[in-house]
């Protein structure tokens, strides 16, 4: 059985009206989980609404009360990963163990400059990502203080508290699919790796190496679950297809005029999105599912697009169990 959670783009225009409607429907259609990324604006010159990460992710822990829920991922590169652990301590208390914390090492450029944050090179993004996984690793699991040195953090003697009602919580979840930097860190700190840019069948060779990075490590590979997440564009015809990417058009002012093909085959190749029936869109899932998906997370690109979020849920959800 695979689960079936929906992911929310919180860049491309995300307000509160609209978070409040996605949070009350994501729960009452039945999906297994809601996340959410963690950015300022768009990578292009574009300024857009984007509704800040914890505090919506507070607003999940008291407004909805099945669905698991976190971020997808939070970067690192400007996230401080000392608060970042207590805040999701304290969400995850509040939500009665619901919160998954999804970090990352950041790669957009233009909210960095845009707010003074230093992004930096690759070896640098990744020296501060191993830093700071590190950090919030002790800091989640140990409950004793801790103390860590490092050339981006450090720790004398910390303690998070309260400590969580359940050991071990919240989950640490670690995005991307690089085989050189990101899967040997998730193979070392993380409770869930989330795949993320690839086919069903990189997935699987992806989801291979990390089982043995992780018995290189110490840990055992079903310590670790198994997600992924990609672009769903599905509709039963082309006009339901349209519907799928209108809210895309809307923000973005490049693909307003983009042939709906031209735009479709874009998202293929620049993100790996899938374009398709519901149909065709299950059995992209079952292929996952094969590889190794313990849980998708379809990345839901129309903000305002519930008719989309029904179509999935009438059509995938039912064939969850058999996935």
């Amino acid at each position: 059985m695979v689960a079936v959670s929906i992911s929310v783009e919180g860049m491309f225009g995300l307000t509160w009206p609209l978070w409040k409607r996605i949070s009350a429907e994501v729960e009452q259609l039945g999906f297994d989980g809601l996340f959410r990324s963690d950015h300022f604006t768009l990578p292009v010159p574009v300024n857009l609404d984007s509704l800040e990460l914890i505090v919506s992710l507070c607003y999940l822990a008291e407004h909805t009360n099945r669905v698991h829920f976190g971020s997808l991922v939070a970067p690192l590169s400007f996230r401080d990963p000392v608060m970042l652990a207590r805040q999701s301590l304290a969400i995850d208390d509040l939500s009665g163990g619901r919160m998954v914390l999804g970090v990352g090492a950041g790669w957009e450029e233009r909210e960095h400059t845009m707010f003074g944050y230093e992004l930096g090179d690759i070896t640098t993004r990744f020296g501060r990502f191993a830093e700071g996984l590190e950090v919030v690793a002790r800091l989640l699991r140990s409950n004793d203080p801790v103390s860590y040195s490092g050339k981006f953090f450090k720790l004398e003697e910390a303690i998070l508290l309260p400590r969580p009602q359940d050991a071990g919580r919240p989950p640490i979840m670690v995005g991307g699919s690089g085989p050189k930097r990101t899967l040997p860190l998730a193979a070392r700190y993380a409770d869930i790796w989330n795949g993320q840019l690839v086919t069903p069948k990189q997935f699987r060779e992806r989801n291979e190496q990390l089982d043995e990075l992780i018995d290189a490590e110490g840990r055992k590979p079903k310590d670790v679950r198994r997600t992924m997440t990609f672009i769903p564009v599905c509709g039963r015809n082309p006009a339901e297809l349209e519907a799928r990417l209108s809210w895309m058009r809307r923000v973005v002012p490049m693909f307003a005029a983009m042939p709906l093909d031209a735009l479709t085959g874009m998202l293929q190749e620049s993100f790996n999105a899938f374009v398709g029936t519901p149909e065709e869109l299950i059995e992209q899932i079952r292929k996952y599912a094969a590889a190794g998906a313990d849980e998708v997370m379809l990345q839901f690109a129309g903000l305002d697009d519930i008719e989309g979020l029904e179509l999935l849920a009438e059509h995938i959800l039912p064939e969850a169990p058999t996935l």
